[in-house]
């Protein structure tokens, strides 16, 4: 039997007819509905780092026997320069995974997606006991399968494994809840991702309980039911290395009388998209991006020393914040607010920034007011939307005017201050010549 039909068999993918493409250059080989009949096809898939097993049902291989590998087999498994595997549009029963999962212990796969799959039915997992894998990203997307709760045992018994993982998504797949005890057996958890789901407040001081991914740097909470500000910073509070944390697209509602302090160890915070109508502190002193745009807010007065990236983009805001508050600021994007105006005095303090957008705000285009843009723009730290998307809302005479194409010369704009010297110099000459 050939290694490729021992892969085919191992991972239960003997289906409807199909073959396997390679793409060289992509090194990435994506396989459509194999069969016993062409799964020689898959010998291309070979030589690629990322495979691809698209469509089918494995029901019928549910009792399909996998025995021990034979050594040789083993070592040349372990010569394959795959790296990652992606099964989709897949009906998976879970019995025939927990048989077929310690397959890759033979290989290098690094990481494994699930992408639009069902998992059928429960299996006991207690043969994974203490088995190492190699797999350190574990991605699962649009996914069905029995509810997480309840399933502590199944957990632990591949604790072995888990206790390893480096990354983990869980997006799109419903999810309303995670168990305090499944947190814990993720020791070595770095990313987190559980965006577009239906975690509600009520469910996130369980998941992160005293001990749950005690090493979790990156967790993303994006589009799910959350809506206390207050509530989130609490459950979050024993993540003591968090440093990115995403609630972006949540209807948070703030309480300005609560009072949370984030995880100080917060870099990226990113509140986009919340309905927010004013930022509470106090926010973690650290924090170098911080992410307010999509919201209501119609003035920002924070004090960041170290914050770098400030992103207020399609806000309400009348006036640029005070850039003193945040000397280390070098990416400032102000787009589609209610801005008038950016003063001379206010674009010198812009000196030490090197991203500046604010395109799409009503602009009032006196001299002073469309100088000051075309100063920042000559200096080319203006981002995307220059010169295009900054028109002039006032005055009428400037109206639907391009800000690039207002005149901002002394002679247009002060001819009071060019003409007095020279009619003061006209009246001498003729008194001297009296």
């Amino acid at each position: 039997m050939s290694v490729a039909v021992l892969l085919l068999l191992g991972l239960g993918l003997l289906e409807a007819e199909g073959r396997c493409f390679f793409n060289r250059t992509q090194e990435y080989c994506v396989c459509y509905r194999l069969s016993q009949d062409n799964a020689g096809s898959i010998i291309q898939c070979l030589a690629a780092s990322v495979v691809e097993f698209q469509g089918g049902e494995l029901e019928r291989y549910v009792d399909f026997p996998i025995g021990e590998l034979e050594p040789s087999i083993i070592d040349m498994l372990g010569t394959l320069e795959i790296r990652k595997i992606i099964f989709s549009d897949l009906l998976v029963p879970e019995v025939l995974l927990a048989r077929v999962l310690k397959f890759f212990s033979y290989t290098r796969v690094r990481e494994i997606a699930f992408e639009s799959c069902s998992f059928l039915g429960r299996s006991s997992w207690a043969e994974m006991a203490g088995q190492d894998l190699p797999i350190l990203s574990l991605h699962f997307h649009n996914v069905t399968s029995a509810p997480l709760t309840g399933r502590e045992q199944d957990f632990s018994n591949l604790s072995s494994w888990l206790e390893t993982l480096q990354e983990l998504s869980v997006t799109s797949c419903h999810v309303t809840s995670l168990p305090c005890g499944i947190g814990k057996v993720f020791r070595a958890l770095r990313s987190l991702d559980v965006a577009q789901n239906s975690l509600g407040d009520e469910s996130l001081m369980p998941a992160f309980c005293e001990g749950a991914f005690p090493h979790l740097q990156v967790l993303s909470l994006q589009h799910n039911n959350l809506t206390s500000y207050h509530s989130v910073c609490k459950s979050v509070q024993l993540l003591h290395e968090l440093q990115h944390l995403d609630l972006s697209q949540n209807k948070l509602m703030a309480n300005a009388s609560s009072s949370c302090q984030w995880p100080v160890s917060l870099r990226i915070f990113n509140l986009s998209n919340t309905g927010l109508d004013e930022v509470l502190t106090p926010l973690p002193p650290g924090l170098e991006v911080l992410d307010l745009s999509s919201n209501h807010l119609r003035a920002v007065d924070l004090s960041l020393r170290s914050l770098k990236t400030l992103l207020l983009s399609q806000n309400l805001l009348l006036a640029v914040p005070s850039i003193t508050n945040y000397p280390m600021l070098d990416t400032l994007h102000l787009d589609n607010n209610l801005i008038t105006e950016l003063l001379w005095d206010e674009v010198k303090l812009l000196g030490h920034l090197q991203d500046v957008a604010a395109a799409g705000n009503p602009f009032l285009c006196t001299c002073a007011g469309a100088g000051a843009i075309q100063a920042l723009a000559a200096t080319g730290r203006l981002g995307q939307g220059w010169p295009q998307d900054y028109v002039c809302h006032s005055p009428p005479r400037y109206q639907g005017l391009l800000v690039r194409d207002v005149p901002t010369s002394v002679l247009q704009c002060n001819r009071a201050a060019v003409l007095a010297p020279v009619c003061t110099a006209l009246a001498l000459l003729c008194v001297a010549g009296a």
